[in-house]
């Protein structure tokens, strides 16, 4: 495919643009830490949240989920659906929770929530881990399907292309720190969702509309259901029972993945941590989980089931997505193209790049190497550090096969540590040495069955999957189970700190809020809490599910689902108008 005059056009103006924010905030970013990492604490809920979707939207991701749909149906996504679960649960029970601790990073919190060397053990551990191994991983699978794109669909050198964009994109990160990150991401995610439903529409005109479509899939797949449905044939479809229970009964709340932390963290906390209050970080997170999973998915979803009918056959069911924007694109929409795939993979690595950096300078040069450095040289140690991550990704890339095996390892890597992850705020005798354990565990435990115990991850299919994830879970529980009861509980200096700042409540810390006078402290928000998460995940999953009816043509049904979802929005709307807590935030900033 090749590009003319006015796609060149287009792209040369979309970078343009991009460099210019970045640089409007180059001065700002350099006044300090808190400035280049969380942008001063001053992020408007709207620009927060739509900087976590547009960060999750990476140039791997259409083709992750086209992948996903050419072999499995509609019904693949549920290997990441399921976690809209655990993201409402972050909305509603520890948004609010991370905007109070005020720390930068989510690892710093580890020295927050315990003392002494066990916790600098953790923080330093866990900043390491998280912003080399894990970081670079998703970096590098992240520019490999870049460079696939630019290969298949536009006949360039994808590496070196790739490459050049990662440069570009490294450099205004290093100068404009977070808030050109996520100002970026605004812009980028506007162009690039603009580009994905365009290639959605002409997908759907090709074929002969949406009818059409739906009756072609049907024949692909062997049913309608197969093809379409939100859940798979449980009886010879691709999906054991064991993988759909573990993916909705299990995977949500028991395994760590980037973007979908249980209890909240990376990036995601980062944005909450950068909001203007408690309310400003609950809002950013309901509205980043809204448009990540009920709204995003479908231009994805309708180009993936135009692959599996249009190229039966493909080696790699990723490529799909690639091969349809060859055929399907005249020009200038080509540059347009090109450009939201660009601006999906820079809002992506500026995040990782900034979130990766931000525990090496915060959570260890500056805790264990240089504690006494001014704000000056702290900004230049960061825009150091953002370069040597640039580096040592480009280096890792080389390395790295399908984006959908990737997510399946992290997945499993992270397998068990969900729990404690969970409870560490909400249960007093929870430790460092919990966390450590649950790490150590769950590593050992994943690499190993995957290594001497010939069982994949990347199995969907055969239940090796399933079993990777409930032995992980399992294994990584009864070891931080142990480690909480052998090892000493965190002193009363420790606990009393923690929870005058966080004020975490629920029964798990009765004894600590009794002896500091707070009575029986509920959680925040107390019972509505409980009830916005169960609206929250039904209005989530019925947006999602109307949106899907309407496209294959189940009118009256998809009508249903909306209005279930529209109903459930103005619950937890009314919930959190009679939120005490976020009343008094309101008061305390002159809102009526």
């Amino acid at each position: 495919m090749t590009l003319n005059t006015a796609d060149w056009l287009i792209l040369i103006t979309y970078f343009v643009l991009s460099a210019a924010i970045g640089i409007y905030y180059t001065r700002r970013a350099g006044k300090s830490i808190a400035e280049y990492f969380v942008s001063g604490r001053a992020l408007p809920w709207w620009l927060a949240g739509t900087s976590m979707v547009a960060t999750t939207f990476a140039a791997d991701t259409p083709l992750a989920v086209t992948g996903l749909v050419v072999k499995y149906g509609v019904a693949g996504n549920w290997l990441w659906w399921n976690l809209a679960l655990s993201g409402i649960l972050t909305v509603f029970f520890f948004s609010r929770l991370w905007r109070r601790a005020g720390v930068v990073t989510d690892v710093e919190f580890a020295e927050l929530r315990y003392g002494g060397k066990p916790a600098a053990t953790l923080r330093g551990a866990r900043a390491l881990y998280l912003a080399l191994p894990v970081n670079l991983i998703i970096m590098g699978w992240v520019t490999r399907a870049m460079a696939t794109i630019l290969e298949v669909g536009f006949g360039m050198s994808g590496w070196r292309v790739a490459v050049v964009l990662f440069a570009i994109t490294a450099g205004y990160s290093i100068l404009s720190g977070l808030w050109g990150v996520v100002v970026t991401d605004f812009f980028q995610f506007i162009v690039a969702m603009g580009g994905c439903i365009v290639l959605a529409v002409l997908a759907v005109n090709r074929i002969g509309g949406l009818d059409r479509l739906v009756a072609l899939a049907a024949g692909h797949y062997g049913s309608k259901q197969a093809a379409v449905g939100v859940l798979p044939p449980l009886h010879g479809g691709w999906l054991p029972l064991s993988s759909l229970v573990v993916f909705l009964a299990v995977q949500w709340w028991a395994a760590w993945y980037p973007g979908a932390e249980p209890g909240g963290g990376g990036y995601v906390a980062q944005r909450i941590l950068s909001t203007k209050d408690e309310r400003h970080g609950l809002l950013a997170t309901l509205w980043f989980n809204i448009a990540h999973y009920a709204l995003r998915p479908w231009p994805w979803i309708v180009v993936g089931l135009f692959a599996a009918v249009s190229y039966p056959g493909l080696a790699n069911p990723e490529h799909g997505y690639v091969r349809a924007m060859v055929d399907l694109l005249p020009s200038p929409l080509r540059g347009l193209m090109l450009a939201a795939f660009a601006a999906a993979y820079m809002s992506t690595i500026s995040t990782h790049l900034n979130w990766g950096t931000s525990y090496l300078v915060n959570d260890f040069w500056l805790r264990f190497v240089r504690r006494g450095a001014g704000d000056r040289e702290q900004v230049l140690v960061a825009r150091v550090a953002t370069v040597a991550l640039m580096l040592l990704a480009l280096v890792v890339m080389r390395f790295l096969g399908s984006v959908e095996a990737g997510w399946r390892f992290l997945f499993a890597l992270g397998a068990g540590t969900g729990s404690v992850l969970i409870l560490r705020w909400y249960w007093w005798r929870i430790s460092a040495w919990s966390e450590l354990a649950a790490m150590v565990a769950s590593f050992v435990t994943a690499v190993g069955l995957q290594t001497f115990g010939h069982l994949s991850a990347s199995d969907a299919t055969g239940g090796s999957y399933a079993a990777v994830m409930l032995i992980t879970v399992g294994v990584t529980t009864a070891a931080w189970l142990v480690a909480t009861f052998v090892t000493r509980p965190e002193s009363d200096a420790t606990l009393d700190r923690f929870y005058r700042q966080v004020r975490p409540g629920g029964p798990g810390w009765r004894r600590v809020a009794t002896r500091l006078g707070f009575g029986a402290d509920t959680i925040p928000g107390g019972a509505l809490s409980w009830m916005n998460w169960v609206a929250g995940w039904v209005a989530v999953y019925a947006a999602l599910f109307g949106i899907g009816q309407l496209l294959v043509g189940t009118f009256r049904t998809g009508v249903a689902f909306l209005f279930i979802a529209v109903v459930a929005f103005a619950l937890i709307a009314r919930n959190l108008r009679r939120d005490p807590a976020l009343r008094a935030v309101d008061s305390a900033r002159g809102i009526p």
